[in-house]
């Protein structure tokens, strides 16, 4: 008997003010938008849930994706600090947090896969044996909640209080 796949405990449809805000969020159209799969505390979508594949059916691994364009700011100077060398390194010395760091890609996979398996064992940020993409480890934990990815946790804990500046568009939108 296989073991239930954890999803996101809070995943929403995605409303068309939603779809809207995420636009402007990133800019762009978004693709591949599944469900929103993360909220800040101001009520605006945070990590939304896309499928595996594109529209135009290429692969798609990113499961979760970040959106808010304050928190990836954030991210980004976290990243240029040099933080995912030293969290790579740390998979070499620290076996507990390695088994921790598999767990969570292994959660990764099964939740893509439980959509719609890729045929691949590639998640997503450089797990399991590297850290590559701290926006990816971040969407993760929001979207999980604490103690499933380790340096998603750890990115946020670093980062505080996030949110606290206001939004991240403005309320025009919003309200559309």
């Amino acid at each position: 008997m296989t073991e239930p796949v954890a999803q996101p405990p809070h995943l929403e449809p995605v409303t068309e003010a939603d779809r809207e805000v995420v636009r402007t969020q990133l800019g762009r159209p978004p693709r591949a938008l599944r469900a929103i799969a993360h909220r800040c505390p101001c009520g605006l979508p945070t990590v939304v849930q896309t499928n595996p594949r594109l529209e135009d059916g290429t692969p798609f691994p990113t499961l979760y994706y970040l959106t808010c364009p304050k928190l990836s700011g954030m991210v980004s100077r976290l990243e240029a600090s040099g933080l995912m060398r030293q969290m790579t390194d740390r998979l070499a010395e620290d076996e507990e947090l390695t088994a921790q760091y598999r767990r969570a890609h292994q959660s990764y996979l099964a939740q893509r896969d439980a959509i719609e398996p890729l045929g691949t064992n590639v998640s997503a940020g450089g797990m399991p044996g590297r850290v590559k993409c701290l926006h990816v480890h971040v969407a993760h934990a929001l979207a999980m909640g604490p103690g499933l990815n380790p340096f998603g946790d750890e990115a946020l804990e670093l980062l505080g209080d996030w949110w606290r500046t206001g939004r991240c568009v403005h309320d025009d939108v919003v309200a559309g």
